[in-house]
Formats: structure tokens, C-alpha cells, sequence
């Protein structure tokens, strides 16, 4: 006992069990965590770093970044702290302890995910831009935001989709996704926070836009977990 690095004060076979499920369901959270805020970080890069190549303005300003990290990494980041075990977690090899967070496919998510929601952004700014409306910038502020939110809801399991776990089985996760919408919309919306945020009020056919092409993200995501089933992408 004095010798040994760990001592367990609870043998039983069933409490060590529960422990290791436990431990493995913490660590898939903690890397559903970093892909998606990572993930939704690189596509307000690509957003910034792309737009003026392509001639078009600045797409946001610095009020706006601070508020998509806010909500978006926010709320949906600590809500993936109650997202329960996947299926089969207890069926898996154990994981090298030499072996990167990043490995079996994240890397690759989050690069092609910033690049496809950075991809968005900029064709509806474009888009808009094209239109001559004055709103254009409140256009990729919001396609931003609930894009990410999307992508929230996708990335709640590495594997199975969405209609599999169920949109229920995490209530915080659904509560976060909702209450951010209701705080994306009052900012929009609310006259006395418009010019704090510097955003116009939408017609509720480009808000439609934006949740439409939003909503892409999901499923890209959900099309990707689809190969990673079938085994046509990334090792695992």
C-alpha cells in the first residue's frame, strides 16, 4: 500500500466496470468538446481570412466574434458535459495511452468542417452582398451562429446519428441549442440591441435562408458518420 501509486479502496468488479465506463464516457465528451469548438473557431477563420479574396467586405466585426464564442462555444460546451455513454462504449479496445486526442478522423473533421461552414458564410455574404440589402452582415453573423449549432447537435456522437441517440436523450444540450437561438434572434430583432451589436432586423425569408443553409452542416456531418460506419472513412 505505501508503495503503490494507486490504491483501490472499492474492489468489486462491478465499481471498477462502472468507473471505466464512466472515465471513457468523460473522455468522448471532452473530445466531442474540442471538435466542435475547434470546428466552429476555423470556420469563423476560413470566414475572415477568404471573404476579401473573393472582393467582398470584412464580414464581421469584433462584436459579433465575441458573441458567436460566447453562445455558441458557451452554452452547447458545457451541456456536452451531460451527453450520456455511447452504445458500445464498453466494447471497444482499450485506447493506446500514447494516442493523440486528435486521432481516428478529428483532425480531418475540423478542417473540412471550418472549410464547408467558412464556404456558407461567405456564399450568403455574397449572396446578400449581390442583393445590395443593408442587412448583409447580420445575414453571416446569424448563418454563423446557428450553423455552429448545428454542428453541436451533429457531433453529440462520433458515430451513431442523431436519430439514433435520440434529440431527447440530452435535454441541457437541447435547452442550450434553444436558448441560444431565442438570444440570436433577440439580438436581431430587439430594437434597443441592434445598435450594440450592429445588426438589422431580417425579413423572415433570408432568416429562413439562413437556418436552410445552416442546417447543412448537419447533414454533412450526419453524411460523414455514415461512411465512418460503413468503414469508408478514417480508422478507428
Amino acid at each position: 500500500r505505501e508503495a503503490a501509486d494507486m490504491v483501490l479502496l472499492d474492489d468489486n468488479f462491478a465499481t471498477i466496470v462502472a468507473a471505466v465506463k464512466e472515465g471513457r464516457r468523460i473522455f468522448d465528451n471532452i473530445r466531442k468538446f474540442i471538435k466542435d469548438t475547434m470546428s466552429s473557431n476555423s470556420g469563423e477563420i476560413w470566414t475572415l481570412l477568404l471573404a476579401p479574396f473573393f472582393g467582398l467586405p470584412i464580414p464581421l466585426l469584433p462584436i459579433h466574434i465575441l458573441w458567436i464564442n460566447l453562445v455558441t462555444d458557451g452554452l452547447p460546451g458545457l451541456a456536452f458535459s451531460a451527453e450520456p455513454a455511447e452504445r458500445g462504449v464498453m466494447q471497444r479496445p482499450p485506447r493506446p495511452p500514447d494516442e493523440s486526442i486528435f486521432a481516428h478522423g478529428m483532425w480531418q473533421h475540423i478542417l473540412w468542417v471550418g472549410l464547408f461552414v467558412g464556404a456558407l458564410s461567405i456564399g450568403t455574404q455574397a449572396w446578400a452582398w449581390a442583393r445590395g440589402v443593408e442587412y448583409w452582415q447580420t445575414v453571416v453573423f446569424t448563418v454563423l451562429t446557428v450553423s455552429q449549432l448545428f454542428h453541436s447537435l451533429a457531433v453529440r456522437s462520433e458515430r451513431a446519428s442523431l436519430l439514433r441517440i435520440g434529440l431527447f436523450s440530452n435535454l441541457p444540450m437541447l435547452g442550450a441549442v434553444a436558448l441560444t437561438v431565442l438570444l440570436q434572434l433577440a439580438v436581431i430583432y430587439v430594437p434597443a440591441l441592434n445598435p450594440i451589436f450592429k445588426t438589422q432586423p431580417l425579413p423572415l425569408f433570408d432568416l429562413a435562408v439562413c437556418f436552410a443553409l445552416s442546417s447543412l452542416v448537419l447533414v454533412a456531418v450526419e453524411t460523414e458518420k455514415m461512411l465512418v460506419r460503413r468503414g469508408r472513412l478514417y480508422a478507428t
